[in-house]
């Protein structure tokens, strides 16, 4: 493995409650690629499955002194200025720590909808959050964008406007939208955080044992649509071994070049700017099962 990283792994997320025991689509995944080898991505069934499984494997890896890149395709932050309208500071993780606080979670129920509603309640007008997937309307959260009006909040993160179909946060759902995802994945990326002293890029410098970053697989769309074309695997398994085989298979200086990145509050997308070195990395001999 050519850059600082031993292991790689690549997260798909899911906001939604639990997908059953047989591996299927819109659940979460888990890439692995370790020493030169990209693993079978492994499926987890839930939430509660899937951070024993990330504390677990944090845990082994650490323990062998091995440097760990965590990927989460979720936004780690939110639009400029919502972090302090919620929790009085600019700072994104107090906007973890408040949700982690308010975030009730087990497999079958979830409490997303009305800490959504809840957060709406702290901005003028109507919104920013919208897209209640219930049939049980709930107060204050609009079931369409169009019915917000006059909260003031940007709908788009700033890197979000050069990644072309990319999804804003406050959409909560249908097909492709990652609202419901960051609301329940930031609760488990502030506990596993302190659990294991983890740096979050690119608000702090990716340094230590243990480096979490925001990825969106949909920056290798292309290689992902070829590689489920010819073997039938599942899209977000197919996404999360090819993102960990790409990363791993980086030349150093690249992977250097796209963690120099800071930000103070919006947080930033892992290989934005840099899709055709991912697709590249990729084509080289090895391809999807590196060596």
């Amino acid at each position: 493995m050519s850059g600082p990283f031993d292991t790689v792994v690549m997260v798909d997320w899911s906001g939604g409650n639990d997908r059953g025991a047989t591996p299927c689509k819109d659940a979460i995944w888990a890439g692995v690629a370790r020493d030169g080898v990209v693993e079978d991505p492994v499926y987890l069934r839930n939430r509660q499955v899937a951070e024993a499984w990330l504390a677990d494997r944090f845990g082994a890896e650490r323990a062998k002194g091995r440097k760990v890149l965590a990927g989460f395709d979720f936004p780690f932050g939110y639009p400029s200025g919502v972090a302090e309208r919620i929790t009085d500071r600019a700072d994104p993780f107090a906007l973890w720590h408040w949700l982690e606080a308010r975030i009730e979670d087990s497999p079958k129920r979830n409490n997303r909808w009305q800490v959504a509603a809840d957060m709406n309640a702290l901005f003028p007008g109507v919104g920013p959050f919208w897209g209640n997937g219930t049939k049980t309307d709930v107060d204050g959260l609009p079931r369409k964008g169009r019915s917000r009006q006059g909260h003031g909040a940007q709908d788009w993160r700033q890197m979000e406007r050069a990644a072309r179909g990319s999804f804003s946060v406050w959409q909560l759902a249908g097909a492709g939208a990652v609202g419901s995802q960051t609301l329940m994945g930031l609760p488990v990326l502030a506990r596993l955080r302190r659990r294991f002293g983890a740096c979050v890029w690119p608000f702090e410098a990716p340094e230590g044992g243990l480096v979490f970053a925001e990825i969106w697989p949909s920056l290798i769309n292309g290689a992902v649509r070829a590689y489920c074309a010819k073997t039938g695997e599942i899209r977000d398994a197919a996404q999360v071994r090819l993102l960990a085989c790409a990363i791993a298979s980086l030349p150093g200086a690249d992977l250097a070049a796209m963690l120099a990145v800071h930000t103070d509050e919006e947080g930033q997308i892992l290989g934005l700017g840099y899709e055709d070195r991912l697709e590249a990395a990729l084509r080289r001999p090895g391809g999807t099962g590196m060596r």
